[in-house]
């Protein structure tokens, strides 16, 4: 099974949590859900720092702390996903830093259920989850 590694970055908006999600570029991919900044790890690199410099390369954001996530599977390119979260840095401008995405934004969490591939869709929850009783609400 194929790897990848991804980070979940989340911050807050007026008290309500927003993640960093990209959208894949080319006319293929028009209509192609969106997904969380991922990538494989080179030869040798370890899942989260794989993590941290697909997130980089594709928003430009680089990662301060991260925290394990799990992993989802996506079943038909049966590619296992290796996820971590962790807050945005503070003032994080993500951009499309890369040819491979078209749109890198933060959105809230019930719009990025909707709009990532649905195997991802469970890393929304499981990073709520991890937020429950968070007390930073900026």
């Amino acid at each position: 099974m194929k790897q990848s590694a991804g980070t979940m970055l989340f911050r807050y908006r007026g008290g309500v949590p927003e993640v960093l999600i990209v959208h894949p570029s080319g006319k293929y991919n028009l209509h192609a859900p969106w997904s969380i900044p991922k990538g494989a790890p080179d030869e040798g690199e370890d899942l989260e720092a794989a993590a941290r410099r697909e997130t980089r390369e594709e928003t430009g954001v680089d990662p301060d702390r991260l925290s394990p996530l799990g992993s989802v599977e996506l079943k038909r390119s049966r590619k296992r996903i290796h996820a971590f979260a962790g807050p945005a840095p503070d003032g994080a401008s993500p951009t499309c830093a890369s040819w491979e995405v078209d749109r890198a934004e933060f959105v809230p969490f019930t719009m990025a259920r909707e709009l990532l591939h649905p195997d991802q869709a469970p890393l929304v929850d499981r990073l709520a989850a991890l937020l429950n009783g968070d007390a930073r609400k900026d």
